[in-house]
């Protein structure tokens, strides 16, 4: 009585740590392909560090904002050592030595402001401040296309390993298939009706599959690391990718794609906002040779001595009008509007360029899509009748009217026609991404 207290004292507390271990473990986190978009626009540091360009872009439209407004500044002045002037008069008693007379023309105390307000910069003012708003919207251009790309890398991350998980699928059921062959064969070699080369053929088939089922769960591990790195998550928490790809009927234009790409595209109005600086640019090197005016205006306390009394300072301002005009420069102005004039124009020819570039990736991501739909309708019958082959060789291997080779062949020819049907999913699944990429679109492309 007391050995079986004992042993069920023992096995309910295993009950209890194994209890506490599972409730230690951690849950898998279930993700959607919306869940991992969501987690790597929040949480990839490649992506936040282009944000941050948005932040300097500002930064720097409030510093040129600040170029129109006065400057005040502060200054205060203690003279530690200085040589005073003496001068030197005749006496006016003959005999009598010289007089000497020592004067203090500065004040060892000094306490100024200095105001300073541009009236005219012959535009460079105006024109920096364009350049610096434009380089804003420039730069939240950038931001989109990063965001594109990352989108774009995120689903094809998710999708790769709903592809590899499918690719680990097949490689099971083709494994099940062979060693359920491999069991049939045995039974009937066992009772006399298959031969030893039967056999050992589906021995060998059940060992050959093996090793790809490894490659597969192997290939799914690399696939989920892949994309846990973009979501910014740590390589070992546990994940589970769910979803599906499916097949979504779509036809799509090439000029009403590429009418929409041109529109669209960040890289293409990255580059025109590019160009509206470069013309500022040049408008600013022109502006570099002609007047400025500024009002300029100084208020100064001064002492002889670092005291409080009254009348112990002196005050006095001044407000100037002030104007500079550059006679010669040694050719640098003419030189800075060459400069910008042949950068404007290599931007235009750049956008030119990039404008094609754009035209020949809608009209590639267009005939991937279209290729990638006819692929999949044909490789949706294929799995069909490679199903219903393997179906009826072990129907006739059973009654001896098939081999094993057959057997084995049909069920080979299934594992492949599983394996083409989730790769041309996949690449349609692609496609519709690529083309959404193509076009600049952030909605889902219709």
């Amino acid at each position: 009585m007391n050995g079986t207290r004992r042993l069920m004292g023992i096995v309910l507390m295993a009950l209890a740590l194994a209890a506490a271990a599972a409730a230690q473990e951690p849950r898998p986190l279930s993700l959607t392909l919306e869940d991992c978009l969501t987690l790597a626009l929040e949480q990839n540091p490649l992506y936040l560090a282009t944000q941050e360009r948005i932040e300097g872009a500002r930064a720097r439209l409030r510093q040129a904002v600040s170029g129109f407004m006065p400057q005040l500044t502060a200054s205060g002045l203690h003279t530690l050592d200085e040589k005073l002037f003496t001068l030197e008069f005749p006496s006016f008693f003959p005999g009598q030595p010289p007089q000497r007379v020592t004067l203090d023309f500065t004040k060892d105390f000094q306490f100024s402001m200095n105001l300073s307000l541009p009236l005219f910069t012959g535009g460079r003012l105006l024109s920096g401040h364009k350049q610096a708003r434009l380089n804003l919207e420039s730069t939240q251009e950038t931001v989109k296309q990063t965001r594109q790309d990352m989108v774009y890398s995120v689903t094809g991350a998710f999708y790769g390993c709903l592809l590899a998980g499918e690719f680990v699928a097949v490689s099971e059921e083709a494994l099940a298939l062979a060693e359920k062959h491999h069991r049939n064969v045995k039974n009937l070699y066992e009772a006399g009706l298959a031969s030893k080369f039967d056999l050992l053929r589906a021995e060998v088939q059940v060992t050959n599959l093996k090793p790809s089922l490894l490659r597969a769960k192997n290939g799914l591990s690399q696939a989920e690391a892949g994309l846990k790195s973009l979501l910014g998550l740590d390589l070992d928490q546990p994940v589970v990718f769910s979803g599906r790809m499916d097949f979504v009927a779509f036809e799509a234009g090439v000029e009403d794609a590429t009418e929409r790409a041109l529109l669209n595209r960040p890289e293409l109005k990255q580059m025109l906002y590019q160009r509206r600086m470069a013309a500022e640019m040049v408008k600013i090197s022109r502006a570099s040779g002609l007047p400025t005016v500024a009002i300029q205006g100084t208020f100064n306390y001064w002492a002889d001595a670092l005291s409080f009394r009254k009348n112990a300072w002196q005050d006095y301002y001044s407000i100037n009008l002030v104007m500079s005009v550059p006679l010669f420069t040694g050719f640098s102005t003419s030189a800075q509007v060459g400069q910008s004039k042949a950068l404007l124009r290599e931007l235009e020819k750049t956008h030119k360029g990039l404008a094609d570039k754009v035209r020949l990736e809608v009209r590639q991501a267009i005939l991937n899509l279209n290729q990638a739909r006819e692929t999949l309708l044909s490789q949706e019958k294929n799995v069909e009748q490679a199903r219903e082959s393997v179906r009826i060789a072990e129907l006739n291997y059973a009654e001896g009217l098939a081999t094993s080779l057959d057997v084995s062949s049909v069920q080979v020819a299934l594992a492949q026609a599983k394996t083409n049907l989730s790769q041309a999913l996949f690449d349609y699944v692609m496609s519709l991404a690529q083309l959404k990429r193509a076009v600049g679109d952030e909605t889902e492309v219709r």
